[in-house]
C-alpha cells in the first residue's frame, strides 16, 4: 500500500477560538482534509494556555500537530511596528517572521514533507531561502488590494502610509507568486489577479464554505423588531471602516425614518474610539465584543455589510444567509461570492441606496422571507465546508503532481 503524501500546513495563528473568517476557513478545511488523500501536519504558534484549553479540539485539525511559542506583543510592539514600516517587508509579514517561527518552520521542513502550504502569503516571511519541497500559499485575500483600498478611503494624513505599505506588499506578493509552485485562492476573481498581475504559474480557487447545520435556518418573524446585525472581528481595519461609514453616513438616514431601529455589532475587540462615538451620539447601538456563540446574538430583521475595504470573500455573508437573515451589502461586501443581487441579497453602494434597501427589509416582511429562503437554498446546495475542502484537496494534488 502506497503511503499518503505529507502536507505540511503552516499557520501564522492559533486557530481557536474560530472567531475570525480566516480561522474559520482554515480550521474547517483542515478538519475536512483529515482522512483524505494527504497525511496532514499542522504547525502553528500557541501559548501553553491555548494548548491546554483547546486540547480536546486540536486532534480534529490534523493527523499531526506541532506548536511553537511565539512572543506576545509586549511593551515595545509599537516601536517594532514602526521599525517594520521603514523596512522592506510589509508590516504584517514582519509580525510573523520572528525567530521562533523561523526556527519552527526550518525544523518542520527538515522532516521532508511532500508539499508545504503556507496559510496567508505573509507566512512565507518565516520560510528559509530554500524550502526544499514543492510549496504553495493559501491566499485568503489579495493583500495588496486591501491596502490599496485603505489608501483610497483614508484621510489625507494616512493615505501615504497605506500607499507605502501597499507598494511593499505588491512586491512581496509578486515575488511569492512567481516562486511558489501554486496559489490557492478563495475566489476565481482572486485567482485571475494572482495569475495576471502577480505572475503565478498556477492559481486555483476554492468555494467559500459554511456549516449550514450549525447555522440553522431561523428567519425573522413578520413582526420582528427593527434590529440590524453586523458580525466581524472588530480589530480588523476593514470592519472598523465599514461600521464607521455606516455610523456617519447611513445610520442617520435609517434612524430618521425608523427611530425605533437598533443595531448590534458582534465581534471581538471593538475599538474604544468607535464605541465612544456611538455612545456620545446616543445611538441605539450595542457592541458585544467576543461572544462564544454568534448565533445567540445574531437575532434581528436584517444583516448589513457596509464594507468599502477588504479582499477575498466574506464568510459572514454566507453565515447570515444560512441563518435566514436577509442581507444588505455593498458590491465589495459580497465580492467573489456566487450570489445574485435582488435574489440572494440587496446591493447598495452609496449611503442613500444602502439606507433605502435596509428600510425596505425592515418594513416589508414578504421581501425578507423571499430573500432569506433563496439565500438559504443557495448555501445548502453549493457552499458547504466539505465541498470547499474537497476542491482544496484536488487543487493541492494537482499542484503537487505538476511540481513533480
Amino acid at each position: 500500500m502506497t503511503a499518503k503524501p505529507t502536507l505540511l500546513f503552516i499557520s501564522p495563528q492559533f486557530l481557536f477560538p474560530m472567531d475570525a473568517g480566516g480561522k474559520i476557513r482554515s480550521a474547517n478545511i483542515l478538519k475536512n482534509l483529515k482522512g483524505g488523500a494527504f497525511r496532514t501536519c499542522l504547525l502553528a504558534p500557541a501559548t501553553i494556555e491555548e494548548e491546554n484549553r483547546w486540547r480536546s479540539d486540536l486532534g480534529a485539525l490534523a493527523d499531526e500537530t506541532a506548536y511553537f511559542r511565539a512572543p506576545t506583543g509586549g511593551p515595545f510592539r509599537g516601536l517594532r511596528r514602526a521599525g517594520a514600516f521603514l523596512g522592506d517587508l510589509p508590516v504584517s509579514a514582519c509580525a510573523i517572521a520572528g525567530a521562533a517561527s523561523r526556527n519552527a518552520v526550518s525544523d518542520a521542513l527538515s522532516r521532508r514533507p511532500d508539499l508545504v502550504l503556507f496559510d496567508y502569503v505573509q507566512s512565507l516571511a518565516s520560510a528559509p531561502v530554500t524550502i526544499g519541497a514543492p510549496h504553495i500559499f493559501f491566499a485568503h485575500n489579495v493583500e495588496t488590494e486591501i491596502l490599496d483600498r485603505h489608501a483610497a478611503t483614508a484621510h489625507s494624513v494616512m493615505k501615504p502610509v497605506w500607499a507605502h505599505e501597499a507598494a511593499k506588499m505588491r512586491r512581496f506578493e509578486r515575488r511569492a507568486s512567481t516562486q511558489a509552485d501554486g496559489v490557492i485562492t478563495v475566489s476565481e476573481r482572486d485567482a485571475e489577479i494572482f495569475r495576471n498581475e502577480f505572475g503565478a504559474r498556477t492559481a486555483l480557487a476554492i468555494p467559500t464554505g459554511v456549516d449550514a447545520d450549525y447555522f440553522n435556518f431561523d428567519p425573522p418573524a413578520d413582526d420582528a423588531p427593527p434590529r440590524l446585525v453586523f458580525t466581524g472581528s472588530m480589530d480588523w481595519k476593514a470592519n472598523q471602516d465599514g461600521v464607521s461609514w455606516f455610523m456617519n453616513e447611513i445610520w442617520p438616514l435609517i434612524s430618521a425614518k425608523r427611530p425605533d431601529a437598533t443595531f448590534v455589532v458582534i465581534g471581538k475587540n471593538p475599538p474604544v474610539w468607535l464605541v465612544s462615538q456611538a455612545q456620545a451620539r446616543g445611538l441605539n447601538w450595542r457592541f458585544t465584543g467576543f461572544v462564544d456563540d454568534v448565533r445567540l446574538s445574531a437575532k434581528g430583521a436584517a444583516f448589513v455589510m457596509p464594507l468599502r475595504v477588504g479582499g477575498g470573500t466574506r464568510i459572514k455573508a454566507f453565515e447570515a444567509m444560512a441563518m435566514g437573515l436577509p442581507v444588505v451589502s455593498t458590491t465589495l461586501g459580497v465580492e467573489g461570492l456566487n450570489v445574485e443581487a435582488g435574489a440572494h441579497y440587496l446591493e447598495a453602494d452609496d449611503p442613500a441606496s444602502f439606507a433605502a434597501a435596509t428600510l425596505a427589509l425592515l418594513e416589508k416582511p414578504p421581501l425578507r422571507r423571499d430573500i432569506a429562503l433563496r439565500a438559504r437554498r443557495l448555501v445548502e446546495t453549493e457552499f458547504s465546508h466539505q465541498a470547499a475542502a474537497r476542491v482544496f484537496e484536488r487543487n493541492c494534488l494537482a499542484i503537487l503532481e505538476a511540481a513533480r
